[in-house]
């Protein structure tokens, strides 16, 4: 088990092995840290990428000792071997249940108390799903690993958080899902996020509608009206600091974002765009609810970059950085 004096140590799975999740993990580890990152991986893919790349890369086999600190160059890796050899930027079945054993194990590593945090390369959900394996994302998978009814989806910047109601979900899907009991739980995972996990003691939250306009009074939508507005009205009562439903597209303005601690956006298409673009590369995914800290990288596998040493290792340094500070977060909490 972990104790306050240690480093943070933190679970890091590649994701798919054919794109740039080894790239960046390997960029990440050359050089010094301030916690401990523990890859769950082939060790053999690692070394590979890593001569490809023409980086120094030293693998040390197994789970760490407790006042272990990061070397450059070097990382401890759980070993979870590949299904089939890899070819970078080539995709191939047969390595999806590899993807998802990393992930599984990481995750229980976490539970058990081995391992801090987990940290997120990019998979490839086509490539998961042609295998027969039903999986649409990261945010699904460990709410039912760890038992979790309802996670929140929340990806931030230095200056922006977006949290999601609804994840990966067809649009055509979305309305149906916008209801009064899912705001409920949502905001309140999102608030009580905000209040003991980044230690805002009065967060206040910007929810955007649904419709084009929030449904212009009824004329594009009923969802503001009937199932919105009545919903932030209740958690209103409870003491939330809660602005909206308000129009999507006029949401991320200077005036309207200024002293909000967090944007809802109804689904994922609404609310991402614009903080990718603000910070697309600095920006990480952190899963909200769960029993577990979890963070992730922003961005795709980038299949194209993999093997070329052109990948930008930017998120992933971001996603561990802001895990190890949620590790440190909860023990002074605690």
């Amino acid at each position: 088990m972990s104790t306050s004096n240690d480093i943070p140590r933190l679970a890091i799975t590649p994701g798919e092995p054919a794109g740039i999740g080894a790239d960046v993990l390997i960029e990440l580890i050359q050089q010094p840290l301030d916690f401990l990152p523990i890859a769950f991986a082939d060790p053999q893919l690692l070394q590979h990428r890593a001569a490809q790349l023409q980086k120094p890369l030293t693998v040390l086999d197994g789970m760490p000792a407790h006042d272990a600190h990061h070397q450059a160059g070097t990382v401890w890796v759980q070993p979870i071997p590949l299904n089939t050899t890899v070819t970078p930027g080539q995709l191939d079945a047969r390595n999806a249940r590899y993807v998802l054993a990393t992930l599984t194990a990481a995750t229980d590593a976490c539970l058990e108390g081995s391992v801090d945090a987990l940290v997120t390369g990019p998979v490839q959900k086509s490539i998961i799903n042609e295998a027969g394996i039903a999986f649409s994302g990261h945010t699904e998978f460990l709410a039912e690993r760890t038992h979790t009814r309802q996670v929140v989806m929340m990806l931030a910047t230095s200056t922006l958080r977006v949290a999601l109601l609804t994840t990966h979900a067809p649009l055509s899907a979305i309305p149906a899902m916008v209801t009064r009991e899912r705001l409920h739980r949502v905001i309140g995972i999102l608030h009580d996020s905000l209040q003991h996990t980044f230690g805002i003691s009065a967060p206040r939250i910007l929810v955007l509608g649904l419709n084009p306009h929030a449904g212009e009074g009824g004329h594009l939508g009923r969802e503001e009206i009937d199932v919105i507005t009545p919903a932030l009205d209740e958690l209103r009562q409870q003491g939330m600091q809660l602005s909206g439903p308000v129009p999507a597209d006029t949401a991320f303005t200077p005036h309207s974002l200024a002293g909000h601690d967090a944007v809802l956006a109804m689904y994922h298409d609404q609310g991402l765009p614009v903080l990718k673009a603000q910070g697309f590369g600095e920006a990480i995914n952190i899963t909200l609810g769960l029993p577990i800290i979890r963070t992730s990288v922003d961005h795709g596998t980038a299949l194209s970059l993999a093997g070329t040493g052109k990948a930008d290792a930017g998120s992933l340094r971001c996603a561990a950085m802001q895990a190890a500070q949620l590790v440190r977060s909860r023990r002074q909490s605690h």
